[in-house]
């Protein structure tokens, strides 16, 4: 028996990187898994795997920045297993440089995927899981949500922002035994990454890493609180 067995979980940006990790990790202990994103080949070789391995899930194409968009995601989610037990917010996308060289384009669009996307998608899990008094919400930020680097730009900002609605989403709904988790993991190996110029690729976190903690901070007891964003990095400096 898995951990998660008869749970439902929904893993946005879940076809590559750390989601694909994510979810391959939670259909592993049990749970049945709808994953999301824009494209629907990275998502259907996900599927493939957890299907390969025995397990349940439902790839879904929506974006996290559309508001109905998000609404079917999560009707759709229902209809395949029941009301979401666990959401996953990890879909992201990165836009840096100096804040006055964005355009309003990149910024809408960044702020759109990275911080409108997690609202969208808490607000409309939240009625289900406050009627069962029951639920997680894992939101993947970032370390810098938590630094600040110069050039991070509408990255940084969104990241920041994100770990600041985590928190006012967990003390709204934690009389209602709604735990609400961030993670800020330090660079991770994905297709957002790979081949940036000065990074050592082995000394980065794999996305497995923030899979592992994904998974132990959904095991918890239910009265279990793990603080403010759990920031995860290597031990070794990645870029020098």
């Amino acid at each position: 028996m898995g951990m998660l067995d008869g749970q439902v979980a929904l893993v946005t940006g879940g076809g590559t990187g750390i989601g694909q990790g994510i979810a391959l990790a939670l259909a592993r202990e049990g749970a049945q898994v709808v994953i999301c994103g824009r494209r629907m080949g990275p998502l259907q070789t996900t599927i493939a795997q957890i299907e390969a391995a025995g397990g349940q899930a439902v790839a879904i194409q929506a974006s996290v920045a559309d508001e109905l968009d998000v609404e079917r995601l999560v009707e759709d989610t229902t209809e395949a297993f029941g009301p979401v037990d666990i959401l996953v917010s990890n879909a992201g996308i990165g836009g840096g440089g100096p804040i006055h060289d964005h355009t309003i384009q990149d910024w809408d669009q960044v702020m759109g995927i990275n911080l409108r996307g997690p609202f969208l998608m808490a607000r409309a899990v939240l009625p289900s899981m406050r009627a069962r008094q029951r639920g997680h919400i894992v939101n993947i930020s970032s370390e810098s949500g938590l630094e600040y680097y110069p050039g991070s730009g509408a990255y940084g900002v969104s990241k920041h922002a994100l770990n600041a609605l985590s928190e006012y989403i967990q003390r709204e709904n934690q009389d209602l035994n709604i735990h609400v988790h961030v993670i800020c993991p330090g660079m991770v190996i994905s297709e957002m990454s790979q081949g940036s110029k000065g990074l050592n690729e082995d000394k980065c976190l794999r996305p497995e890493d923030i899979a592992d903690l994904v998974l132990w901070l959904v095991t918890r007891r239910d009265n279990v609180k793990i603080g403010r964003p759990v920031l995860i990095q290597t031990m070794e400096n990645p870029w020098e």
